[in-house]
């Protein structure tokens, strides 16, 4: 049986018992005073008669609480909140999400999901918010192999070029940093201002520990890492070499690879304000795939239980305008 064929995807009141089931595993929480399966379902309730719903829409998964005597639904204090479309349709959002290697455009939610393609982005965006991890990681932890390296993407705008014309090099790119731990196969990537020692050294020394083994290029930036770590070895790219039994970089450049891909034939553009949750996306896939024996379905899972807590709102005058993409 296909995912996609599956109830909840297509039935708004199993949609909201699917979620529920995961986000409340131990019965309804109010969000409003915190009180656990102390509510009881609304059944029948509607909204008010407008002229595109003459008898009103039936409020699906509507909770009160006994205790504060306050009405919620699941959506409340997650990337679902005050949204207006359908709780079965964010389903299918975050299975083609989570299941597309490489992503999937907001044109291509706009046409699957018969949405605007206005909604298709933002969605996509509370998605990727929910992919992204919070805090600090120990990579390498108990003398592990950590492998670290920067790529670039895109055009910086905020950078200007000295002459007329920007070149070949990387200064008006955005510059992305990635750390992978070879035993535990994950990864973690941030958007970084510079390259300068300075602005790399403090994000190595809280994400990797310090009897960690790490391997780089031969970049100056990585060059006084023994310093802070068990062990530094690297390879000389610029002069063709690419591994020397356990000194190397390709499992890095494998993740770039896939990240480049999508970035390139998917999403074609991204701000700089945005990229750091398309990063999250490949992280997150990255971190949850089948060679960790995580399918699909179980991928949407834990996407499902990283919704709490975690909202996305664009207000403002600086409000982001969706990306053709």
């Amino acid at each position: 049986m296909s995912v996609l064929s599956k109830p909840y995807m297509h039935d708004e009141a199993a949609a909201f018992a699917h979620v529920e089931s995961i986000l409340w595993a131990d019965g309804p929480v109010c969000p409003h005073c915190g009180v656990v399966d102390r509510a009881y379902r609304l059944e029948g309730v509607r909204t008010k008669p407008s002229k595109k719903n003459p008898d009103g829409k039936e409020r699906f998964g509507l909770w009160k609480c006994r205790e504060c005597r306050k009405q919620f639904t699941v959506r409340k204090g997650t990337i679902f909140e005050e949204s207006h479309i359908e709780m079965h349709k964010w389903l299918q959002a975050i299975h083609l999400m989570v299941s597309s290697k490489k992503g999937i455009s907001a044109h291509q939610l706009h046409r699957v999901l018969e949405i605007t393609h206005k909604s298709a982005w933002f969605m996509a965006h509370r998605i990727r918010e929910a992919m992204r991890s919070d805090g600090a990681v120990d990579f390498g932890s108990g003398g592990g192999a950590v492998e670290v390296d920067e790529t670039f993407i895109g055009n910086d705008r905020t950078v200007k070029p000295h002459g007329s014309k920007k070149g070949r090099g990387y200064a008006h790119k955005h510059k992305l940093l990635t750390l992978v731990d070879r035993n535990t196969g994950r990864a973690k990537s941030m958007v970084v201002d510079d390259l300068k020692t300075a602005t790399l050294l403090p994000i190595l020394q809280e994400n990797i520990a310090k009897e960690a083994v790490v391997y780089t290029d031969e970049a100056g930036q990585y060059k006084f890492l023994s310093r802070d770590f068990a062990g530094h070895d690297f390879v000389r790219h610029g002069q063709g070499e690419y591994g020397r039994g356990s000194v190397h970089t390709n499992t890095i450049e494998g993740y770039f690879s896939i990240f480049k891909r999508g970035m390139k034939g998917v999403y074609q553009h991204c701000a700089k304000k945005h990229l750091h949750r398309y990063a999250a996306e490949f992280e997150f896939r990255y971190n949850n795939r089948a060679a960790h024996e995580i399918d699909d379905m179980n991928r949407s899972v834990i996407l499902l239980r990283s919704t709490s807590g975690k909202r996305l709102t664009y207000a403002g005058p600086d409000a982001a305008q969706p990306e053709a993409i």
